[in-house]
């Protein structure tokens, strides 16, 4: 469990086919990128294809997959399944980006209020954490 003043961003890493996961207990000094920015900035110019062309391979609306560019929506687990198939990356990736996105905003917009909640760590061993 986490200090205060630390937090919990996990970093997967592959080795073969095992996946650990290491606590990394500072929090980023710069925003996580919306996986939205991410698209367009790198993923559709490096494929050459319009943002119209990919809304049609994805089976989403134009200006849903506007609206996820923008960054003024995130990644739903359905649409990870989705960019998931169209990448061939699978919908980890996308989550995990929309997680460390959401949790940084978040822990800025409350972060006051959330380092006066006392921390149990103990808890967190019991309950299988």
């Amino acid at each position: 469990m986490a200090m205060s003043g630390e937090s919990i961003w996990n970093s997967t890493i592959r080795e073969g086919k095992m996946k650990k996961e290491y606590l990394v207990t500072e929090e980023p000094r710069m925003t996580p990128v919306h996986p939205g920015e991410f698209l367009r900035e790198d993923v559709f110019p490096a494929l050459g294809i319009t943002i119209s062309e990919a809304a049609r391979q994805l089976g989403v609306s134009r200006q849903t997959l506007h609206r996820i560019l923008a960054g003024t929506i995130g990644i739903t687990p359905e649409m990870a399944l989705r960019l998931g198939k169209f990448c061939g990356n699978g919908p980890g990736l996308w989550l995990r980006m929309q997680q460390k996105y959401d949790l940084w905003h978040a822990r800025k917009r409350m972060g006051a209020e959330i380092d006066k909640i006392p921390a149990h760590s103990s808890a967190g061993n019991q309950i299988g954490m």
